[in-house]
């Protein structure tokens, strides 16, 4: 190898290029090793998420323990119906949202994106809590969509009469502290808790601006809006009556409800 001068130009960018080159294996390397430990985190989040907004998390037990309890089906929201076709372990809705192929536009489903979440896929993972003797204890369902900042991601569960309200958080957002971000807020995400979705067959569920009045007839429909926050509250209210409406998950609640399929 010939000699250089490593105060020269070429003597320092060799040497720039040989620290970068070694930097990029160390990265590269590190990344690969550490992909498996980190698919594993975003799992046990997903599935801790999952257990909290139904109300079941216990902190002090393992999460896949916990959610062992829990069976993952794939509905066909076209339908209402559950699909086999697709394994639920390594289906990704978010993806399949962005493929035009396993996905609607609003423009194709006929009503406006007032979610504001551009396309709606096929396919939905819901997640079953049953009983001891086999029947449905909770049901908990992904919901999400635009507030101020953000999409808002989360969870809200049901109880088995597929009508009341057993839970709801949302674990993913970017919506301002101490406003929009008060969706976070644990007084707030327990107001929801026994809160009626339907009244006599109309979804009838609304996030409003301002406090509930106990006394009004709708109150067991109404959840307070966020103070200072009219977009989030505006998002949130949104998002809840889309996916619980037509175009998200009724179908599959009344073919629950009628069917028990």
């Amino acid at each position: 190898m010939p000699n250089f001068d490593k105060d020269s130009v070429f003597g320092t960018l060799l040497v720039a290029f040989g620290v970068c080159l070694v930097c990029a294996i160390v990265v590269s390397v590190a990344a690969v090793t550490l992909q498996p430990a980190q698919q594993a985190n975003i799992e046990r989040d997903r599935q801790m998420n999952i257990l909290a907004a139904a109300g079941l998390y216990d902190p002090t037990r393992p999460v896949a323990d916990q959610f062992a309890q829990i069976q993952t089906r794939v509905v066909d929201l076209r339908t209402g119906r559950y699909s086999d076709a697709i394994d639920p372990a390594t289906y990704n809705p978010l993806q399949a949202a962005k493929t035009p192929e396993l996905s609607a536009s609003f423009a194709d489903l006929g009503t406006p994106d007032k979610a504001k979440i551009g396309r709606r896929e096929h396919h939905a993972l819901v997640y079953l809590v049953t009983a001891d003797n086999g029947t449905l204890d909770k049901l908990i369902l992904p919901i999400r969509g635009y507030g101020l900042w953000s999409t808002l991601q989360g969870f809200v569960a049901l109880e088995s009469d597929l009508n009341t309200i057993a839970g709801l958080g949302f674990f993913a957002h970017a919506e301002t502290p101490g406003l929009g971000g008060e969706v976070d807020n644990p007084a707030w995400k327990a107001s929801w808790i026994g809160k009626q979705l339907f009244a006599a067959d109309q979804l009838a569920i609304q996030v409003i601006k301002g406090k509930v009045v106990p006394t009004n007839p709708a109150a067991n429909h109404q959840i307070d809006g966020l103070a200072g926050a009219t977009l989030t509250t505006r998002g949130v209210h949104n998002l809840i009556r889309f996916w619980l409406g037509d175009q998200g998950f009724a179908p599959y609640l009344q073919n629950l409800k009628t069917e028990g399929t």
